[in-house]
């Protein structure tokens, strides 16, 4: 477990640097998590820390009650979104936060992004709904998402950005790609027109 361990905190270091650069996220926002089963816990980026000088060591972790089991620095401030999904989603390996402009700019409007391209099914099972707005750092933000993750593999978090699940952080981070992707092109669409939304006999 020790080496599968340092495995996915590297992991966890190399998505967090790859959200960085692909504006993903900006400064310091956002938080990337893997769980750790054998442990009952998580390893999650640190809070407040530039992401450009992040390193394998810098990665917390702790356990869904926030005891830090391991690390020098404080967990991400969003850990209890995090450890909401984990205990309600067992199917739920890895959890990403982002900020990505184009899907933040429909949390902040608290509009749904419909099915306008074919490939948000396989990826994200649908539409990109929006959950309720909770406190940032509250149980609630996680809370209100897990209904929404139930049947999809990210949604929109109300005035705060994105969250992505998966069985793996390649397939968590993929799923926060295609949420950005879809919202850039539903917003381009939406300034020329009216886009035109696959029903599901079209899926």
């Amino acid at each position: 477990m020790e080496n599968r361990k340092v495995e996915l905190k590297k992991e966890v270091v190399l998505t967090a640097k790859r959200a960085l650069k692909e504006g993903m996220v900006a400064g310091t926002s956002g938080n990337i998590s893997v769980f750790l089963e054998d442990l009952n816990a998580m390893a999650i980026t640190p809070s407040g820390y530039d992401y450009t000088i992040m390193e394998e060591n810098d990665v917390v972790v702790i356990s869904l009650d926030g005891a830090v089991l391991e690390g020098h620095l404080k967990p991400s401030s969003e850990w209890k979104l995090h450890a909401e999904i984990y205990k309600n989603l067992p199917h739920v390996k890895s959890v990403v936060h982002t900020h990505s402009p184009f899907a933040t700019s429909f949390a902040v409007l608290h509009k749904e992004i419909p099915v306008v391209l074919i490939e948000m099914v396989p990826f994200l099972k649908g539409s990109i709904e929006v959950s309720p707005y909770a406190k940032q750092g509250s149980s609630d933000v996680g809370a209100n998402a897990v209904p929404i993750l139930e049947r999809k593999n990210a949604c929109l978090m109300a005035n705060h950005g994105v969250v992505a699940v998966g069985e793996t952080l390649g397939q968590a981070y993929i799923n926060s790609i295609y949420v950005e992707d879809a919202a850039k092109i539903y917003h381009m669409a939406l300034t020329v027109g009216t886009p035109v939304v696959l029903t599901e006999d079209q899926w």
